[in-house]
């Protein structure tokens, strides 16, 4: 399943095209939901992908409502599974919170905890991951959603086997998250899957990523790596939402997305990208 284009403007890294992602376990001031919502809109981003914590479940109606009232799309809701997603207690939450007030979003799924991984074939391995993935896309499509594979690290979290799964599965409403930030092992064979996982990408989230042993996340455009990922995903026809994280960047959620965007501008700059750095420009 890939993702709408989301934009008028003829590309993919315009500000409105942008969500903003790991903003709310990763600021010191441990804003509200109103309070972070105002934050995105003073930042002029439209989208939120919503990471969550067990604290933060007494006020997911609260987020949600917030968000409509600030114009910002829920463009994703985050979750973990291990390989029995029909006992865990928070999916059920999640699944109802969404269908209560209509919401119709992408759930950016990491599946891990699965034992004996390395006794098993790959033919093993992708079926013990399917099961997890398949149970909760039906669930997801019951009330309008989508599942993204979100490439956390382990065997799950590399491209090929995200492809594997889809292709076994064959559900409609399943696709791919791609995350910069823990792409640090996929950095010299990108441009060769990328243009695999095109087909069946819902959102690509960017970081910057310094070269070394290990590979450093940092701001955009502060590693060596990240400006030839971009201009790979700037010259394919895709045309999806992309974000920018807080994870790493900086303890205040506000400082670290505004440190990332004025990272893209001048990576956008470097590029030539003068229909992305237009729309950048109406933030005040």
């Amino acid at each position: 399943m890939s993702a709408q284009n989301t934009t008028k403007n003829t590309s993919v890294f315009a500000r409105e095209n942008l969500i903003a992602w790991c903003i709310v376990p990763f600021d010191v001031k441990e804003r509200g939901p109103v309070e972070r919502a105002q934050m995105l809109n003073k930042l002029g981003i439209t989208k939120l992908a919503y990471d969550w914590r067990e604290k933060h479940i007494p006020t997911f109606d609260e987020e949600l409502e917030a968000l409509k009232k600030h114009n910002i799309n829920l463009q994703a809701f985050w979750l973990y599974s291990g390989p029995e997603p029909e006992k865990d207690k928070n999916l059920p939450i999640i699944l109802d919170l969404l269908k209560r007030h209509g919401v119709k979003t992408q759930i950016w799924c990491m599946v891990a905890g699965i034992k004996g991984l390395d006794t098993m074939s790959q033919e093993e391995k992708i079926r013990i991951h399917a099961k997890p993935v398949k149970y909760i896309a039906e669930k997801a499509a019951e009330i309008g959603c989508s599942f993204g594979l979100y490439n956390h690290g382990g065997w799950y979290g590399e491209p090929e086997n995200q492809l594997a799964i889809i292709e076994y599965l064959k559900m409609p409403n399943i696709g791919i998250v791609y995350n910069f930030h823990h792409a640090e092992t996929h950095i010299d064979r990108f441009p060769q899957f990328f243009p695999k996982i095109l087909p069946h990408l819902m959102a690509v989230n960017l970081s910057g990523l310094k070269k070394g042993n290990p590979v450093k996340v940092v701001p955009i455009g502060q590693g060596d790596a990240e400006q030839e990922m971009i201009r790979i995903v700037r010259a394919s026809n895709y045309r999806g939402p992309f974000g920018i994280i807080n994870e790493d960047t900086a303890p205040d959620a506000e400082v670290g997305l505004t440190l990332n965007m004025d990272g893209l501008k001048k990576v956008l700059q470097a590029q030539g990208d003068k229909a992305a750095l237009q729309t950048y420009q109406r933030v005040k």
